[in-house]
């Protein structure tokens, strides 16, 4: 790899929630006023409070007033408090290796996440995915992302297999990918409804020697509002969904997934708070899911569970009452 060209840099940090965070690979927003293209970078500021979230944008021209305009309205939060961005000259730096430079590896069960600026693991027991930070959701670096990896291998060692397989809002392609490595011979599909997600999926499946296309072993890769596209639609009913998401869009798309998936169709569930997994399993719920494995990293839980055998496809169902909270809530 040819070393990349130093020049000014110029950081914009501007603090945010984590749903603007979250938001950023959804709207496909492009904030550029000049011919660069930025790098936006978001983060969690603090663990204890998983709700404030950062926005850093690299660029190698100084922001003009409307470049700064723009990325203000990434932070409807930070306009309501009059929070203004914060602009750092960053002089002879490598700004995308930088923006790398907080995320440190990471283990996830079997697998072992890194940065281009990081090097795998030798070992043979350990499957290396390399994900940088960019314009897309999802480096593994984020309690979600993890938990789901983590979820991913437990399915694996407990010996369950999976034919038909779909990651949906896949961001950097990531779960996508380890979903490859458990299930070799899967067919798999990866959806995003924010085409740049895509593409970077597409570039990070190159890195890590994954093919994308129609091909055997290969992702299929598609730009899709949920699971709308009419290659999904072809390909269901899957017997392995993977949503990393938003809790609202979540619970949005339940009977999309539900009727894209067969009785005994295990279900991955992100992206939402513990004091939001209520309402998401109810949505589900009543779909015809249940609740089979809770994980919980700080607040963030990652939710497994198995589409009931008597129901059939979503529009088939017929449920007159909300399920009592303790058939949802038990230990699992």
């Amino acid at each position: 790899m040819e070393p990349r060209q130093m020049t000014d840099t110029w950081k914009v940090t501007l603090p945010c929630t984590r749903e603007e965070a979250d938001s950023l690979s959804e709207d496909g927003f492009f904030i550029s006023s000049t011919d660069s293209v930025p790098t936006i970078v978001t983060r969690e500021a603090d663990p204890k409070t998983p709700d404030d979230w950062v926005i850093e944008t690299y660029c190698d021209k100084e922001p003009d007033p409307v470049f700064l305009d723009k990325i203000c309205e990434l932070s409807p939060s930070a306009k309501l408090s009059d929070t203004d961005p914060m602009v750092e000259k960053l002089a002879d730096q490598d700004w995308v290796s930088m923006s790398q430079a907080g995320l440190e590896p990471l283990r996830a069960g079997r697998f072992y996440v890194h940065t281009s600026n990081s090097a795998p693991l030798d070992d043979k027991a350990v499957v290396n995915i390399c994900i940088d930070a960019g314009q897309a959701f999802g480096t593994g670096h984020h309690e979600t992302t993890m938990g789901c990896l983590e979820s991913l291998d437990r399915l694996k060692r407990l010996g369950q297999g999976f034919d038909n397989i779909i990651d949906v809002g896949t961001g950097t392609g990531l779960l996508a990918f380890a979903a490859r490595h458990l299930w070799p011979t899967a067919q798999i599909m990866a959806s995003d409804i924010d085409p740049v997600a895509v593409q970077v999926s597409a570039a990070n499946a190159a890195t890590n020697n994954i093919a994308v296309g129609y091909g055997y072993r290969a992702i299929k890769l598609e730009t899709s509002n949920g699971l709308d596209h009419p290659a999904i639609g072809r390909r269901a009913p899957f017997d392995l969904i993977i949503a990393n998401i938003l809790a609202g869009p979540l619970i949005a798309l339940a009977p999309q997934i539900a009727a894209a998936a067969a009785p005994d169709t295990v279900l991955i569930l992100a992206g939402l708070l513990k004091t939001q997994q209520r309402d998401v399993v109810h949505a589900y719920m009543r779909q015809g899911f249940r609740l089979r494995h809770r994980r919980v990293e700080n607040e963030w839980p990652c939710l497994t569970l198995v589409k009931a055998k008597e129901f059939g496809p979503a529009k088939s169902l017929k449920i007159s009452r909300s399920p009592p909270a303790s058939d949802y809530f038990g230990e699992c």
